[in-house]
C-alpha cells in the first residue's frame, strides 16, 4: 500500500544530524507566522540560478529526483503543511490551474508532511494533477532552496518556476505564512516561459 518500506528505511540518511547539517546561512525575520518573525535556513536562490538537484519522496515512498522534471516547465509550491487551511487552499488552486496549463507544465507541492499524510490528503481533497513530494527525511529541499524555517522545521510558503532546463525564472516568497501567494503572478510567469 505504501510502496517498498525496506527501500524507505534503507534510503534514510545515515548519521543525519539536523543541528549539524543546518549550520549554514540563516536569515532572521525572513518570514512571519501570525506576525511572529521566523528565521530561514539555507542559501537564498535568485532568478537565473540553476535549481539544486535533490531527492524527495513521493506518496509511495519512492525517491524522486528534482531533475527528473527537466524538459517541462516546473512550478514548485513549497508549503508548511497540507493539513492547514491556507496550504489546502493553495494546493487546490494549483490543482485547478494544472488542468489548464497543459502537458508542458508540471506542478509540484513540497512540504515536510510525511508521504502517508500527503497521500491521504490528496485522496480526501481529490487532488490528482499536482504532484505532492515530501522533504521530511532530511530537509534537502528546504536547505537547498533556502526556505527551511529554523524554529519549526517546516518549509516557508514559496513558489519557484523553473524553465525546461531547470533554471529558476520566477520566485515568490510569501512574507506572512498564513497568507496565500499571488496566483496570477505565478500563472503569468509560467505562460511567459511556455
Amino acid at each position: 500500500m505504501f510502496g517498498n518500506i525496506e527501500h524507505f528505511y534503507a534510503s534514510w540518511p545515515k548519521n543525519f544530524n539536523y543541528e549539524k547539517e543546518v549550520k549554514m546561512e540563516k536569515r532572521s525575520a525572513a518570514v512571519t507566522m501570525h506576525g511572529n518573525p521566523l528565521t530561514l535556513v539555507g542559501q537564498e536562490l535568485s532568478v537565473g540560478d540553476s535549481a539544486p538537484d535533490l531527492e524527495l519522496l513521493d506518496n509511495n515512498l519512492n525517491a524522486v529526483e528534482l531533475s527528473s522534471f527537466q524538459g517541462k516547465v516546473c512550478v514548485i509550491s513549497a508549503v508548511p503543511s497540507l493539513d492547514t487551511p491556507t496550504c489546502d487552499m493553495e494546493t487546490r488552486r494549483f490543482n485547478e490551474a494544472a488542468g489548464k496549463l497543459g502537458d508542458d507544465v508540471v506542478i509540484l507541492t513540497v512540504s515536510m508532511d510525511l508521504p502517508f499524510a500527503q497521500k491521504r490528503w490528496c485522496g480526501a481533497a481529490g487532488v490528482e494533477k499536482v504532484i505532492t513530494l515530501s522533504d521530511h527525511r532530511d530537509a534537502a529541499f528546504g536547505t537547498a532552496f533556502g526556505v527551511l524555517i529554523n524554529e519549526l522545521r517546516l518549509l516557508a510558503r514559496s513558489i519557484f518556476v523553473l524553465d525546461r532546463n531547470g533554471v529558476i525564472q520566477y520566485i515568490q516568497h510569501v512574507k506572512e505564512l498564513s497568507e496565500e501567494p499571488n496566483y496570477d503572478a505565478v500563472i503569468e510567469a509560467v505562460q511567459r516561459i511556455v
